[in-house]
């Protein structure tokens, strides 16, 4: 384990340095970074000038370390920015902190502590060790002491400890003898990679000496295997935490799947376990080829640039490459942006490319390690190790074996012979429920080339990739091990431009090629029924489903033209009537394909954005989707696209609204839409209220079975409209004109808040920003006015908590912000004002506002919809500009994505008219960018703080409460 100060000192070693690959880094002149005889000098002076002043002498010590540290740590970031070399800057910083370490020593054992000269040593360990630190990295130490160290020793360390930690660094140290470091490194496989890693700094060398010596012989010699399991668990563990997938688009550059701590763990393994001081000479060994030891190194050098210019740019040891970050990087990098991709998208392709290699990577040398254990058991216990191991044929096949549960290839010939059989390993894994041999992915990685357009048209091979698709075992398993192995995107080109792709916005936790594959994963659990409680109806519909390859092809490729100039959606249509020709699908099935891509996000922007109650909402989705079959098949597909866009972002709220517009389609499709009249409808509901209200009095019966007009009765389902009758004659009994009401649903994942109240053209901008000023995320309100001009308002809020009680003590605090905004008893714009203090702006992303206002959406009514970057308290601003247009809001759909909200208003004029006139259309539009742009409008600083009640009569009675609180 020789550094480069040892080889600096010894001629053979420094010729073997000059000559390895790495030698650029090592070669680097850093006499501009700091003057190292200069700075020994000043603290010399500092010394001489306060002898008798150690508290001076401390304070002026620090300022000259400090401003030394500094000042090179800015060079080496104008270093980076200028040759962009991420090892370069790892470099320069740890060989300014091993000056600043040795200037320290040196002071010390020379005027603190002059008897303490080399009786101690400072070694690097960690990723220090490895001559690498990034500008946020802990210093971690290890302080050697001889067998028996004195009390002075120790306050040696101590003194240059506490200047370390008074410049600010974040120091990790621990101080052992020779021997308590062996005989951890025996129990601790922490103790034990970081000692493996240990570097000589300054100090008394021999104890380094001696400490590298014997751990080699007493430590690593024989545990090899050992080693390599705990590390491979460790990282295992590491991935499991952070979600398991390097196609996060926030990833995590130092411990994320793919990152450094995954090229940190090769380096491990392979010091530990061939020796090696150099990862060139893996070359040598036949471990890695030239072209992947290139791939090694460019990985290693990129992930460093991308964590230097991290902690640069934040200041700090930030190691999730997030959205607020992830411009300023691109830019640093020197990243355009190009057609269909942003610079910033252009960029984190590049990451994911490399995280991808450091995947292929870690195979190639698992895979080695495999086979070199294997050969290297001696004796009697190999013999019997190697017949334990022997392969089995496997039934069907004479292209691999079975070897402890994983697929291998029979010989190293196999992809030459016949490149067919390259999809044939992966088809042959499924049906046998194996797993892949290291070995053997390494062999596929390394034959990509051999996948050209020949194979791409044989037939063969595309039956055995659709067989593995719709596969009935694991299709998703298996289409990631294509993925990871390089191979989906070589057979499909169209997929390969998507391989690694992200979209730059906080909707999508993936890559576009991971979204497909979890997509896949998704149907083939409804497919196998594993998800009824989940999705009920499309469980229930799986079964009847006739085109299950079509449908599969559909969900494999849905978002295949992501990244290009022109709308996906019909991108991919296109992309897809060439591949169904190719996968050997009829021209019937073809065309299911292409229409479900096509319309692949329908569905979703109708239940979430417009009104299920209108009419024309239905026969308009109707007219788009014309047969049951297609409805069927939509329905999976946007199922399917919604739980694969990221953890959280599916929940039954979207469900319901799913199933809603399945239904009332269904019905139409199938004839069923009624055609009695709106007005017999809306009288036959009135009975039916009347009907459940039985054991009221008649006069209570009729009294408020009038409260409410033809869109109530027509829209609002009959257990709701008791529910509200109870509810109201509660607060009337009361005396009270205000009062809310909560329940909640676990299954639909949302609140239910209503609000009785005197009817104000400002009610639903007054809720809306009581819900905003108390956290609550508003997903649909439907408003009605009573006969007796009252307001009963139905809020729908996103459901936070699990337990039903905790939803409804929290649904309880919202109901009493809106009463006491409500009330005046507290003033809105500082309720909202307080919540958007707390919420760090969202600085990285862009949207332009967008308004759209039509009258072709619904018979009543004119449809507004706007689109726009999310913010605390904007439902509330949008809702008061619309009151101040005198625009009578009849129901809304609130839909966030991400950072990206879009909200639906169905309104009418006052007199219930439908807006026309090209001028008032305008006028609409104008200030509503104006509210979503933030800028100042003297017309929307009237918004009332409150309004309406009296206070005395807010309160719902706790009485009342407790009834109306039961979940429904």
């Amino acid at each position: 384990m020789q550094t480069k100060h040892e080889a600096s000192r010894d001629p053979a070693a420094r010729h073997e340095q000059e000559t390895a690959p790495a030698t650029a880094m090592r070669a680097l002149d850093l006499s501009h970074i700091l003057d190292v005889e200069l700075l020994q000098k000043q603290c010399d002076a500092v010394a001489e000038a306060n002898r008798n002043r150690p508290d001076v002498l401390r304070a002026d010590l620090l300022a000259v370390l400090k401003k030394a540290s500094t000042e090179g740590r800015q060079k080496a970031r104008a270093a980076l920015m200028a040759d962009g070399g991420g090892l370069n800057c790892a470099y320069r910083i740890s060989w300014l902190q091993d000056q600043i370490i040795t200037v320290l020593y040196n002071f010390a054992t020379a005027h603190i502590f002059p008897q303490q000269k080399d009786k101690f040593t400072v070694t690097a360990v960690g990723g220090y060790g490895r001559d690498t630190l990034a500008p946020g990295s802990d210093i971690d130490l290890l302080f050697l002491f001889p067998p028996r160290p004195t009390e002075e020793t120790h306050k040696a360390v101590e003194f240059m400890l506490y200047v370390l930690w008074d410049m600010g660094f974040k120091v990790g140290h621990a101080t052992r003898t020779v021997e308590e470091c062996i005989a951890l490194s025996k129990s601790d496989m922490t103790i034990r990679t970081a000692i493996l890693e240990m570097r000589y700094i300054c100090g008394l060398e021999r104890l380094e000496t001696e400490l590298e010596t014997r751990f080699d012989k007493e430590i690593v010699t024989g545990t090899g295997p050992e080693f390599i399991a705990a590390k491979l668990a460790e990282r295992d563990e590491r991935h499991r935490k952070a979600g398991d997938t390097r196609y996060l688009v926030e990833p995590n550059v130092k411990e994320g799947k793919g990152g450094l701590r995954d090229l940190h763990t090769l380096f491990w393994i392979s010091k530990y376990y061939y020796h090696v001081r150099d990862q060139a000479e893996l070359v040598k060994l036949g471990v890695l080829s030239k072209h992947e030891y290139r791939l090694l190194e460019k990985a290693d050098d990129f992930l460093w640039a991308v964590r230097c210019h991290m902690h640069f740019l934040t200041g700090k040891a930030e190691e999730r490459l997030s959205f607020d970050i992830q411009r300023d990087i691109a830019e640093a990098f020197g990243y355009h942006t190009r057609p269909g991709l942003s610079a910033v998208e252009r960029f984190m392709k590049h990451y994911f490319l490399v995280a991808k290699d450091v995947g292929d990577l870690t195979r190639i040398l698992c895979a080695a390690l495999e086979d070199q254990q294997a050969k290297s058991i001696p004796g009697l216990t190999g013999v019997i190790s190697r017949f334990t191991h022997r392969t089995r044929k496997i039934a069907g096949s004479v292209e691999f074996v079975e070897d402890r549960g994983r697929i291998a290839l029979a010989d190293a010939e196999v992809f030459k012979r016949d490149p067919v059989s390259i999809l044939r390993l992966f088809h042959v894994a499924d049906i046998n429920g194996l797993e892949f041999h290291p070995d053997a992915l390494k062999r596929v990685t390394r034959s990509l080339a051999l996948i050209d357009n020949r194979l791409r048209e044989n037939d063969e091979a595309n039956r055995l990739f659709m067989s593995i698709l719709t596969s009935k075992r694991d299709p998703a398993l298996i289409l990631r091990r294509m993925n990871e192995a390089g191979v989906l995107g070589r057979f499909i080109p169209e997929f390969g431009k998507i391989v690694a792709m992200m979209q730059f916005n906080m909707y999508h936790h993936y890559t576009v090629d991971e979204h497909l594959i979890r997509t896949v994963d998704v149907l083939s659990e409804i497919d196998k029924s594993r998800s009824e409680d989940l999705h009920p109806l499309a469980n229930k519909l799986i079964a009847n489903i006739e085109d299950r390859e079509a449908l599969y092809v559909a969900v494999l490729l849905h978002d295949i033209a992501k990244g290009r100039l022109e709308d996906h959606s019909i991108a991919g249509a296109r992309v897809a009537r060439k591949l169904c020709a190719r996968f050997g699908l009829s021209q019937k099935q073809t065309e299911i394909v292409v229409w479900l891509i096509e319309e692949h996000l329908t569905m979703s922007m109708v239940a979430q954005t417009r009104d299920l109650t209108d009419r024309k909402t239905i026969t308009d989705f109707a007219d788009r989707v014309q047969s049951l079959d297609r409805l069927k098949m939509l329905l999976i597909l946007t199922i399917c696209d919604i739980r694969a866009v990221g953890p959280g972002v599916w929940n039954g709220w979207k469900g319901q609204l799913l199933r809603t517009l399945y239904y009332e389609t269904e019905l139409l499709l199938a004839g069923g839409f009624s055609e009695v009249s709106r007005k017999e409808r809306a009288n036959a509901a009135a009975e039916a209220l009347r009907g459940a209200l039985s054991d009221w009095s008649q006069k209570d019966r009729n009294t408020y079975t009038k409260l409410h007009y033809q869109p109530y009765l027509l829209s609002v389902p009959l257990e709701d409209q008791i529910r509200h009758a109870h509810f109201i004659r509660q607060a009337d009994k009361a005396g009270q004109a205000l009062a809310t009401t909560v329940r909640t649903d676990s299954f639909h994942a949302i609140t239910e808040i209503t609000v009785l109240s005197p009817d104000h053209p400002r009610l639903l901008a007054v809720i809306a920003g009581a819900c905003a000023a108390a956290g609550a995320n508003i997903v649909d309100a439907q408003i009605f006015t009573t006969s007796d001009g009252r307001a009963l308002d139905t809020i729908h809020v996103s459901r936070e908590f699990s337990d039903d009680a905790d939803e409804l003590r929290r649904a309880g605090t919202i109901g009493r912000m809106i009463e006491d905004v409500l009330s005046g008893r507290k003033r809105l714009p500082e309720v909202i004002a307080t919540r958007a203090r707390n919420r760090k702006k969202n600085k990285a992303f862009v949207i332009p506002p967008s308004v759209n206002i039509t009258n072709s959406l619904s018979n009543k009514f004119t449809v507004i919809e706007v689109e726009c970057l999310d913010r605390p308290g904007l439902l509330s601003e949008i809702t008061a500009v619309l009151s101040d247009l005198s625009l009578d809001i009849q129901s809304a759909r609130i839909t966030t994505f991400g950072e990206k909200v879009i909200d639906t208003f169905y309104v009418t004029d006052l007199v219930g008219q439908k807006i026309s006139g090209d001028s008032k259309r305008a006028n609409i539009t104008a200030r509503m960018k104006a509210v979503m742009a933030e800028e100042e409008d003297e017309l929307r600083e009237r918004m009332p703080s409150g309004i309406i009640a009296p206070a005395a009569t807010a309160r719902t009675s706790p009485s009342a409460d407790k009834k109306a609180d039961s979940p429904a």
